[in-house]
């Protein structure tokens, strides 16, 4: 049993290494892809900015408001395409700064708040890079180190109910008769 506790401790350490090399590579394209989809949020958006700039002294909120105040179903509508799509720039833009932090800044934000659409587009589509620069590799090395302690944990875990479990039955044993 010792070989294959060593055989598995050393690719669960060099997969974790690996593993986490790959993780800042993968944040960079879900980044360039949210990046992308706030542009075209932004261009979708600049038609509507035009007409606030023209009629409402460059007030957004003053032309949804008006679009929404209009007894015509169809302009109301509109109102509320509007107020979602400057909705959705706004968490774009706050996404994507969230984004522009620490290594292990961007990792936490996309564990927790990152969109799930967007993330299994980005896999989709993603290319693997292992990142070299100082970050990366503590990055790479802290995932490696953290698998290989839970591995050790779990097996010397199981090691111990693995011995307790024989005593156990032997005090039943002695006390039965």
């Amino acid at each position: 049993m010792a070989w294959l506790r060593g055989v598995l401790d050393r690719l669960l350490l060099l997969g974790g290494v690996i593993g986490g090399g790959l993780v800042p590579g993968f944040i960079a394209q879900y980044r360039q892809r949210l990046g992308g989809r706030l542009d075209q949020a932004r261009l979708d958006l600049a038609a509507w900015q035009q007409i606030a700039d023209q009629f409402h002294h460059g007030s957004l909120e003053r032309l949804i408001q008006h679009h929404l105040a209009s007894p015509d179903a169809t302009f109301r509508a509109e109102g509320a395409v509007v107020r979602g799509l400057l909705a959705s720039v706004q968490q774009l833009e706050r996404a994507l700064a969230a984004l522009h932090g620490s290594l292990w800044q961007q990792a936490t934000y996309l564990a927790l708040h990152g969109d799930a659409r967007l993330a299994a587009a980005t896999w989709h589509d993603w290319v693997p890079t292992f990142a070299l620069d100082r970050d990366g590799l503590l990055f790479a090395g802290l995932c490696g180190a953290l698998l290989w302690a839970l591995f050790h944990g779990l097996w010397h875990g199981a090691h111990l109910l693995r011995r307790r479990r024989p005593r156990a039955r032997r005090a039943t044993a002695v006390a039965s008769p």
